[in-house]
């Protein structure tokens, strides 16, 4: 199930590549009724079926699997979202919205892949001036 190169699933390539771990790097799984309150932090790849809340630093991948849910604003590497954000989320490289991914917050991401019925309300900054800036400590202004 992690890191295994089973082809048991008829999902799309992208899909795939998105929620597999392919490059035999130890990955945290978060369980589905599992939930973290304060600041989490983690130096490899992140499997989020559970819940967070607060803020959120995965110096690699980080996956949301459906169902997944975080409070707070989340620094990545890469993410693959498929569950729901309420907070912003800053990329440096590659960000994929899932079908099912819901994010209320800003999203700053390198490269982002937005499939249908993905949604998300906030400001959006894509590409390297986007992701050179550090993300704010402080927080969001409310209107």
């Amino acid at each position: 199930m992690f890191g295994s190169s089973s082809k048991d699933s008829k999902s799309s390539n992208a899909a795939a590549t998105s929620l597999n771990e392919k490059d035999g790097v130890a990955t945290t799984v978060i369980a589905k009724g599992t939930t973290i309150e304060g600041k989490f932090g983690c130096g490899e790849n992140v499997r989020l079926d559970g819940a967070i809340h607060g803020e959120v630093k995965v110096d690699k991948r980080f996956v949301m699997g459906e169902g997944s849910y975080v409070q707070g604003n989340i620094v990545a590497l890469n993410a693959a979202i498929k569950g729901k954000i309420k907070g912003d989320i800053h990329v440096k490289e590659a960000l994929h919205l899932m079908d099912s991914a819901v994010i209320e917050g800003n999203i700053t991401a390198k490269t982002m892949v937005v499939d249908e019925g993905a949604r998300y309300n906030g400001s959006c900054r894509i590409g390297a001036a986007a992701v050179a800036t550090p993300p704010s400590t402080a927080p969001a202004a409310k209107n």
